[in-house]
């Protein structure tokens, strides 16, 4: 069995990040409430999140053109599936407070009740949604 090392060495800057912004600066790196404080913006608190958004686009495009990211070319899906989809996603992360990464980064490593159990449903229903997509559908 070979390590994704790349992965590993990704969730740990995650995790570190997250700990960071939280320590430093007593935030919360989930990207619905930097991106609903982006929408709402109160004084002192708009360009660290101006800066966290450029920051994750430009990581992005860093890893795509320089360190040759691999993006999917190919969907096996419809241009409406995508819109339901994401507005789905948009729907589910304001019913529960908030996004997977709030919650499972960021909510866990406070050891919040909310965010585990928040996870816990997450990761439930990714394991349902695999399981009906490849041997049901």
């Amino acid at each position: 069995m070979t390590i994704p090392w790349s992965s590993l060495f990704g969730g740990m800057l995650l995790g570190v990040s997250a700990t960071l912004l939280l320590l430093l600066n007593g935030k919360i790196a989930g990207i619905s409430g930097v991106l609903t404080g982006l929408m709402t913006p109160k004084k002192r608190d708009y360009a660290w999140r101006w800066l966290f958004v450029l920051s994750m686009v430009g990581g992005g495009a860093i890893g795509v053109y320089f360190l040759g990211a691999e993006v999917p070319k190919e969907y096996e899906t419809t241009t409406s599936m995508l819109i339901v989809a994401g507005l789905l996603v948009g729907i589910g992360t304001r019913l529960g407070n908030g996004c997977t990464s709030g919650h499972g980064i960021c909510g866990i490593g406070r050891l919040s009740i909310r965010s585990i159990v928040a996870t816990a449903v997450f990761m439930f229903v990714a394991a349902v949604t695999v399981f009906v997509r490849l041997h049901v559908l």
